[in-house]
């Protein structure tokens, strides 16, 4: 006895589909209905603030909008501090800082311009690197950079190459400073007086270590 396969109509496929369909909306509604927030992620915490502060930072600047900026003085400025720092003749004072009160201390000399920090570097700091793995074959890092004399240079060091004029011969010499200092485009210090102060100084050191310092006060009194 054969048996034969019945063939399904297109109605009864149809309707067939219709019926896992309404059961899908069925399982996904009711789905939806429940409370499956559950507790909330850092993630998740972190993107609903960063869409809060978007918010509000779009409300500020919509009551706010730019200030109403026309000189661009500031700019100016400093572009007029980059071309005056770019002079290659450009004599200043160097001071030391007095910092027990904060004031302008001993003058130390003329120089060429303002000084460089010693941490500033000739090269790049970093440079980029990578190795085999990870998603795309390759994992980028970055490595510190050599100077061209091949040393490593420090970071945040308080310290300041000035080219000093040599009195003596009128040429410019790098001299190294760690103390802190002020660098100034015109004297801030009377320098007539304070070479007066300092011969006197001087004077005064000479005669007690002659023991003639106390000839000098009977003299002036």
């Amino acid at each position: 006895m054969s048996i034969k396969k019945r063939a399904f109509t297109l109605i009864e496929v149809l309707v067939v589909v219709a019926i896992v369909v309404i059961l899908a909306m069925i399982i996904i509604g009711s789905m939806s209905g429940c409370d499956l927030s559950g507790p909330v992620t850092p993630k998740s915490a972190d993107k609903s603030i960063q869409l809060q502060q978007e918010k509000s930072m779009q409300e500020a600047v919509r009551q706010t909008g730019l200030p109403a900026i026309k000189n661009y003085h500031e700019k100016k400025m400093l572009k007029m501090l980059y071309e005056l720092r770019d002079q290659a003749d450009l004599i200043c004072y160097a001071y030391l800082v007095n910092q027990l009160n904060g004031e302008v201390g001993q003058f130390i000399g003329k120089c060429i311009g303002y000084g460089l920090p010693a941490s500033t570097q000739y090269s790049n700091p970093e440079k980029f690197g990578s190795i085999k793995g990870g998603q795309y074959g390759r994992n980028p890092y970055t490595m510190p950079q050599a100077e061209p004399n091949g040393l490593f240079m420090p970071e945040g060091l308080s310290a300041t190459w000035l080219m000093m004029i040599d009195p003596a011969t009128g040429e410019a010499e790098p001299v190294y400073l760690e103390p802190l200092i002020i660098v100034s485009p015109f004297p801030l210090h009377d320098e007539e007086a304070e070479n007066i102060i300092t011969e006197a100084i001087a004077e005064i050191t000479e005669m007690e270590e002659n023991g003639n310092i106390k000839k000098f006060l009977r003299a002036v009194e």
